[in-house]
């Protein structure tokens, strides 16, 4: 089996690689990327696309690359709308010219529901789109015209993954936001002063390595999965952010400050976020398996070695 990733240098990208080698050992793996070894491709480029998908020839393809910190596509929304709507069809065209019988794994997100959340409630698959940011709308605009191409014959698979997190994350993100100000308070490199966005929402947080594990699973040619197929990848188990920065401050034995900073708020934040996973366990055979806490004392072991 030949396998595209295409953001195969990105943080998930370089979990998958492991996750792939591990469960498909005889596969080949070709990754799209701007790391060395890694095939250099810009997705906006449909021309280069389309002559990468038919020297390929992929069986499968999972299309990580994305515009993926919502501040990144907040200040730079054409770029965010070339890449991540743009680009996906460019990908999605390809594989419906020169290999109709490869299956395309579609990384969407959960941020895509958006105002669905404000019923307060878990969702599944069958909730509204409603994406109140610039990144949530150019997934979901992808998400759903991949459904659309489903219709005529793409064996596509949206996959839309809950916040997920790990070892080698952004700091544009929260978890390893927090955990970079806790390993730097720990050496004495910050003032014991934690700056925080809003600290009362629950979101549902998986580890990076059960979102790729859910990845892979999406591939597998033993598993028939109807095209246009939208699974949820989440935990259903909603985590207090101010739970979460409290328990990575006392792993750390890091006592500070609470300040809030206006630039880390958003303006369309909600209060709940969980997700219903119940068709991915009936389906792909999939549930989270790494424990939170290992999750967390992971990703402090990572900005510990950063610094």
């Amino acid at each position: 089996m030949k396998i595209l990733v295409t953001g195969a240098s990105g943080f998930v990208g370089r979990h998958l690689a492991t996750t792939l080698a591990r469960r498909y050992p005889l596969a080949v793996l070709i990754q799209c990327g701007d790391t060395p070894g890694h095939i250099p491709l810009d997705l906006t480029d449909g021309t280069a696309t389309e002559r990468l998908v038919a020297e390929v020839l992929p069986d499968a393809c999972i299309h990580l690359a994305a515009i993926a910190a919502i501040g990144v596509a907040r200040a730079e929304p054409d770029r965010a709308w070339r890449v991540n709507l743009g680009g996906t069809l460019a990908l999605a065209r390809a594989i419906m010219a020169h290999a109709p019988h490869c299956r395309l794994t579609f990384a969407s997100s959960a941020d895509c529901y958006g105002a669905s959340f404000r019923a307060g409630i878990t969702l599944d698959e069958s909730h509204p789109l409603a994406p109140l940011n610039t990144y949530a709308a150019t997934k979901a605009a992808a998400d759903l015209a991949l459904g659309a191409m489903a219709a005529e014959g793409l064996r596509a698979v949206r996959l839309r993954a809950f916040n997920h997190t790990g070892p080698g994350q952004s700091p544009d993100f929260v978890v390893p936001a927090f955990a970079r100000q806790v390993a730097r308070m720990a050496v004495g490199l910050q003032p014991p002063q934690m700056q925080v966005g809003d600290l009362t929402p629950l979101r549902d947080f998986l580890d990076v390595r059960d979102v790729c594990a859910a990845y892979a699973a999406s591939i597998d040619p033993s598993i028939d999965l109807p095209p246009g197929l939208i699974l949820n990848i989440a935990s259903g188990r909603p985590i207090r952010i101010g739970d979460m920065l409290h328990d990575l401050m006392a792993r750390a034995g890091v006592e500070a400050d609470i300040v809030a900073d206006p630039a880390r708020l958003r303006p369309t934040d909600i209060p709940l976020a969980a997700g219903d996973a119940t068709a991915a366990r009936r389906i792909l055979g999939w549930s989270p398996v790494i424990d939170w806490s290992t999750t967390l004392d992971d990703v402090l072991a990572d900005w510990r070695q950063r610094l």
